[in-house]
């Protein structure tokens, strides 16, 4: 079997690109970003595609930041690798959607955020659980400020609490709830939709709703992933991110 941590099929039109890194809970590390890159921007390049379905393989979505890595690599590199990686799921051409069966962390926000269709089971929970290690959601920041109205954003970001599901689609990151029975029947119906549209209408419609976004992501990119990468290194959030990783 392969031991890749990102899958990519195909079904009928919509390419499925699956995290699958259970070890440490579809953290980010450097290589799940770089192949979740990798699997983007191939689909980009795909004109049979009508869509992009990311999920899971397993219960958790995405954990965050790779902390072991973090303590170990150049976190302003790696912060790098996250805008490019949002960024790429902005520029794809065709819709992507992302399906949350379980709960999303930090980081992984900001991939739910910069899709462009988000399908959340109603047991799902989310938190920008950063400032609890002397971090800040700075990478994160330009998609989910560009989702949450200004209030929302202040309590997620400077509280870390848990979110849930049908709170996170009332404060604008999440499109549909549905039980866990349903979310095949929702993602299916979603992904319908999508086929039957024709290609030109999805992809010019997808560029008038990201050109702003895009153009935060080239003005602002490297000056958050530096601010990022100095607060990774410091010396409160080393301590914080070590005291985690022992519980």
């Amino acid at each position: 079997m392969s031991d890749a941590l990102v899958h990519r099929d195909d079904d009928d039109r919509i390419a499925v690109i699956t995290l699958d890194s259970p070890a440490n809970r579809n953290a980010l590390s450097r290589r799940l970003i770089a192949e979740l890159t990798n699997h983007l921007t191939e689909a980009g390049a795909d004109e049979s595609l009508h869509g992009i379905l990311l999920r899971s393989s397993h219960p958790v979505f995405c954990a965050g930041a790779d902390l072991k890595e973090a303590a170990t690599v150049d976190m302003v590199e790696s912060a790098r690798g996250i805008i490019a990686l949002q960024r790429a799921i902005v520029s794809a051409p065709v819709p992507v959607v992302t399906r949350l069966d379980g709960p999303v962390r930090a980081g992984g926000l900001g991939l739910v955020a910069s899709s462009d269709i988000v399908v959340c089971a109603d047991s799902v929970a989310v938190a920008l659980t950063e400032v609890r290690l002397g971090l800040a959601a700075a990478v994160i920041s330009i998609p989910l400020r560009a989702s949450l109205s200004p209030r929302a954003a202040s309590d997620w970001f400077l509280t870390g609490r848990p979110v849930s599901a049908t709170e996170a689609r009332d404060q604008g990151l999440v499109t549909h709830v549905a039980t866990a029975d349903e979310m095949d029947a929702v993602v299916a119906g979603v992904l319908d939709h999508l086929r039957a549209g024709a290609r030109q209408g999805l992809v010019e419609a997808k560029r008038l709703l990201t050109h702003d976004l895009l153009a935060q992501f080239d003005s602002r990119g490297d000056e958050l992933a530096r601010l990022s990468g100095l607060l990774f290194h410091s010396e409160v959030a080393q301590q914080r991110m070590a005291a985690a990783l022992r519980r």
